[in-house]
């Protein structure tokens, strides 16, 4: 068995265009630069760091933010879908007996609605809602502790840079998945364990480690 811990937006929900949305309608209202497709673009092949200094955004305005962020999301997270192919992964690796969880820096209530809307709400073993972007790898820490686990028996499955950096900062396993917001070339620069294009890649990664370990 494995404990296979996930980030939310971006790998298990698609999020990327209300995200994107919402982050437009405040960026006057919190003086930051408005996104135009060519700054996603760029966006895209930039660490979470480098990206919050270019879009300048102030690093005292952040938690504000992302709060506002939270709350928006909430109108339309009951639209929001699975990326095409998670949901079938996610139930085949629960089938195998793999014990799942969600760390994330979104809310526990928008998760949960979206794992309800889309029954997956029976799968998760816990949801971890963190209130800042970076810092998540003290929450893998404060999970591996409770879960009393080996640090081989854990993988953590990201799409953005700070998901590889904070995986790393616990001494786990990374999957970088390009079909999030990062794209493959800056997840690949940062050398995640595993770097997939597929949900169902994840499958033969977990398969594999597991023959690795016995």
């Amino acid at each position: 068995m494995k404990l296979i811990i996930f980030d939310f937006d971006g790998t298990i929900a698609d999020t990327f265009e209300p995200l994107i949305n919402i982050i437009q309608r405040l960026s006057q209202e919190f003086g930051y630069k408005s996104v135009s497709p060519e700054d996603i673009d760029v966006f895209r092949n930039l660490t979470t760091r480098e990206i919050i200094y270019q879009a300048g955004v102030s690093i005292w305005k952040l938690p504000f933010i992302l709060r506002r962020i939270k709350k928006e999301l909430h109108k339309d997270i009951k639209l929001v879908k699975p990326i095409a192919g998670m949901k079938e992964a996610l139930l085949e690796l629960k089938s195998q007996g793999n014990q799942l969880g969600i760390i994330t820096s979104n809310s526990q209530d928008n998760v949960q609605l979206f794992l309800e809307n889309n029954q997956l709400d029976q799968i998760f073993s816990f949801i971890c809602s963190g209130t800042t972007i970076f810092g998540k790898n003290k929450v893998i820490n404060n999970v591996l502790t409770q879960q009393n686990l080996h640090l081989s028996d854990v993988i953590y499955v990201g799409d953005e840079t700070r998901d590889i950096e904070a995986a790393k900062k616990s001494n786990i396993q990374v999957v970088a998945v390009s079909w999030g917001f990062n794209s493959q070339q800056i997840l690949s620069n940062q050398n995640p364990d595993y770097l997939i294009e597929h949900p169902q890649q994840l499958l033969e990664v977990v398969n594999n480690l597991k023959q690795l370990i016995s």
